[in-house]
């Protein structure tokens, strides 16, 4: 039995770290292609930072999602909802609302993650963020 709970640990301590691998270096890396858009967030001291997100569009609505668990820029964003988005060439002014309830689960099934990114990600839970145009 004990070694059966010494496998189980070893592979919850791998498993562990190829999530926070893999989060590092998405983080790090911030990868950009089509369907990307930098969203510029403001933390209290004032300071600007930019963060890759996917851009979701669902219900001829923009949306942004928390779906890793290093979500520092979604805190901040709900802090301080005023934020800048650039897709492009172009950068427009953002407020960002928090989405839950019916508008959470519709945004959600219309754009579902594969299973591996789950896996991948660790099984973060997954928060919406509607861009209302300012």
């Amino acid at each position: 039995m004990k070694r059966v709970i010494k496998i189980v640990l070893i592979l919850f301590v791998v498993y562990v770290g190829v999530v926070a691998t893999f989060e590092s270096l998405l983080g790090y890396f911030q990868p950009q292609g089509d369907g990307m858009i930098v969203i510029t967030t403001t933390n209290s001291e004032g300071v600007r930072k930019d963060r890759v997100v996917s851009r979701i569009d669902s219900a001829d609505q923009l949306y942004v999602a928390a779906n890793h668990w290093p979500r520092a820029w979604y805190r901040q964003t709900l802090a301080l909802p005023n934020v800048s988005v650039t897709a492009g060439n172009a950068t427009a002014e953002y407020l960002a609302v928090p989405v839950e309830g019916a508008e959470h689960d519709r945004v959600d099934a219309d754009h579902p993650l594969p299973l591996s990114f789950r896996i991948l990600t660790g099984f973060p839970p997954r928060y919406f963020i509607r861009l209302d145009p300012k």
